[in-house]
Order: C-alpha cells, then sequence, then structure tokens
C-alpha cells in the first residue's frame, strides 16, 4: 500500500467484503497486540469474515448507516462503518455511532484514519444525528489519542466484553456532529 498516494474515501460495496476482511484481521493482530490473547490474533483469518462483510454491505442503511473505504494507490487500507447508536442510554435518535475504524497497520500516520474519521461524521451529521459516539478499548492507548486529536471526549461510560474468553473494558466517547 502507498503511504503517498492520495487517499479516496469512498462508499463501500459488496466487492469489498475481501479487502475489507484484510484490513480488519491485519489491524486488530496490529493493534490489540499485548491487548489481547496472541494466539487468538494469530489464529484471525480475513477468509472467515468475508461473507460477513458482503452481508453487510449489501444490506446497509445507507445513507444513515453504511461502511466506507479509504482506497490509497488503488489499494483498499482502512474502512469506516457507521450507523444509529446501539446503545439505549446513549441518547436514542439523535445519537450516530461509528462502530468500526481500522486500518492497516503500514498506513498508521498517513491520514487514512483521519479521512476516514471526517467522512464518517459527515455522514452521520447529514443523517440528522446531533451527537456521535463510539466505544474503544480502555487499554488502546494509540486509539484513545487518535480520538482526543479529533476531539472525541471520554463521556464515563464503560462496558465490561469478553473477546476470545479474556475479559476487556470499553469506554466510550463523544463528540458534537456539525
Amino acid at each position: 500500500m502507498s503511504t503517498t498516494a492520495p487517499v479516496e474515501v469512498r462508499r463501500a460495496g459488496p466487492a469489498d467484503a475481501a479487502p475489507i476482511a484484510v484490513v480488519h484481521v491485519r489491524s486488530w493482530q496490529g493493534a490489540y497486540r499485548g491487548l489481547l490473547s496472541q494466539e487468538y490474533l494469530d489464529g484471525l483469518d480475513p477468509a472467515d469474515r468475508i461473507e460477513r462483510w458482503q452481508r453487510r454491505l449489501e444490506q446497509d442503511g445507507w445513507p444513515a448507516a453504511g461502511t466506507v473505504v479509504a482506497v490509497s494507490g488503488g489499494q483498499v487500507g482502512g474502512f469506516a462503518n457507521f450507523g444509529p447508536t446501539r446503545d439505549a442510554d446513549a441518547g436514542g435518535a439523535r445519537v450516530g455511532e461509528i462502530t468500526a475504524i481500522y486500518v492497516l497497520p503500514e498506513a498508521w500516520g498517513a491520514g487514512l484514519g483521519r479521512s476516514l474519521m471526517t467522512v464518517a461524521v459527515s455522514y452521520l451529521a447529514a443523517a440528522g444525528y446531533e451527537t456521535a459516539a463510539l466505544w474503544v478499548l480502555e487499554s488502546n492507548a494509540r486509539a484513545r489519542r487518535f480520538y482526543d486529536r479529533a476531539g472525541w471526549t471520554a463521556d464515563g461510560s464503560a462496558k465490561q466484553e469478553e473477546i476470545a474468553g479474556l475479559p476487556v473494558t470499553e469506554v466510550r466517547y463523544r463528540r458534537p456532529l456539525p
């Protein structure tokens, strides 16, 4: 992947399922190293996620919910998924959520994440949401710095999840939409 080529962010379609699955797995393997079980991370396989991504991309609720991809040098280097909040306590129909934002590790710092975030937030605002929310692993300092720099703030909410048999804590971030 070229990290110096211009970045194009566009709506994802079913043909993007395989590259999104690769980004999903490789980004987890990079971002969650030391935070999740290495055995679990090593066992992740993009092939296991392609069909799920195809279904999701065929059934998105565009433009109020969907997936966008960042393309650089002709290759999908990242994606973001967004829609209405999944949280009953988040504020109802006024709150949208970025449910995923992942970039290939070799493209970290090249602007793909910022571009994805900008586009996802603009779609949420255009859909009429007043606030955006997202969840991040409490222990993921790199991601939390990224969100802090982008104007997100932790709202004090936390939840316990289990990933590969390990308990993890996620914290919710929010930001007002333009």
